[in-house]
């Protein structure tokens, strides 16, 4: 028996549409969207996309991996941790400062923030959850939410799929 090798080309082109194919079946096959903000909070909180429609928005510009830009909209992290309870402002001191935002997608994935880079009186970080990429709803693998990072230069703590914002503080 004899074998044909295929070109690379072909190979790599059939694994990633198959592993696109498996992602949006994934993203489409979910619960209805909604993020879950839980842990050392006063107010944990369960946000859908109407909810977070009706919160303040802000939308950010990344490069895409081609050197264009991307334009993101959605609901700063803060306001959504500050509705959540989280210590922010005036009451992030002392062990308030121990406190980290871990984000977890559907895939698994997850990244930490802390909470002075958030807060706008420390880092500032001008983080969002987006429900939108160029003025249309986030598609397949990006969503139905994604956290984007617009400061981070390689962009690899903009979670995609988010389901998850749980606050964890270190000193009780």
């Amino acid at each position: 028996m004899r074998y044909t090798r295929l070109p690379l080309e072909i190979l790599l082109t059939a694994c990633f549409v198959a592993w696109l194919a498996s992602a949006q079946t994934a993203t489409t096959d979910a619960a209805p969207a909604r993020i879950v903000i839980r842990g050392d909070i006063s107010t944990p909180l369960t946000l859908t996309a109407e909810d977070l429609a009706a919160m303040p928005r802000e939308t950010v510009s990344v490069p895409d991996q081609d050197g264009t830009k991307v334009n993101y909209e959605g609901v700063p992290l803060r306001e959504i941790l500050k509705r959540a309870g989280a210590p922010l402002g005036k009451d992030l001191r002392g062990k308030a400062l121990t406190t980290y935002v871990l984000a977890k997608a559907h895939d698994g994935y997850q990244v930490v923030f802390s909470l002075g880079e958030l807060d706008s009186a420390f880092g500032n970080e001008p983080v969002i959850v987006a429900d939108k990429r160029d003025g249309k709803p986030l598609f397949g693998y990006q969503g139905p939410f994604r956290l984007v990072c617009p400061n981070d230069h390689a962009g690899a703590r903009s979670v995609r799929m988010l389901e998850t914002l749980e606050l964890v503080r270190l000193a009780k």
